[in-house]
């Protein structure tokens, strides 16, 4: 196994980690902004939901640090993931005004590619530096 092969997966798992703890900073350090974003996107319960979202966040996110049950965390970041997306930069919605229709297409896209991310996470595994993979023996 190249150094690359056994590096890999764990930099990619800390550096996709990093992205939605950096979210969870994000959006719970201005929480008042972010519920009212959520109000005005139609999310009933805005702050039982932004607490739902961030704890899930926190739980993906830890899982893939460790790679303990990282199938399991990415499943969790990418239903996560989705939800948000579709709900909070539904572009399709945008009528009169190209450039936040735009703006907002460009959030939609980034929420699927990174969901598309976590789908191979969930295909290929946490790689060989991962709690999931400590009791294995090597081929």
């Amino acid at each position: 196994m190249s150094a690359s092969e056994f590096l890999s997966p764990a930099i990619g798992r800390l550096v996709i980690a990093w992205f939605f703890l950096a979210q969870v900073a994000f959006y719970g350090g201005d929480w008042n902004a972010t519920v009212e974003l959520m109000t005005f996107r139609g999310i009933p319960a805005a702050p039982f939901m932004l607490l739902v979202a961030l704890l899930l966040l926190v739980m993906g996110s830890l899982s893939l640090i460790l790679g303990f049950h990282t199938r399991y965390g990415a499943l969790l970041l990418f239903a996560v993931t989705i939800i948000a997306t579709v709900l909070l930069h539904n572009f399709w919605q945008i009528h009169d005004n190209p450039v936040a229709r735009h703006a907002d297409f460009e959030l939609f896209a980034c929420g699927i590619a990174i969901a598309g991310g976590l789908l191979i996470l969930m295909g290929v595994g946490p790689g060989p530096l991962a709690v999931d993979n400590s009791g294995k023996k090597k081929k």
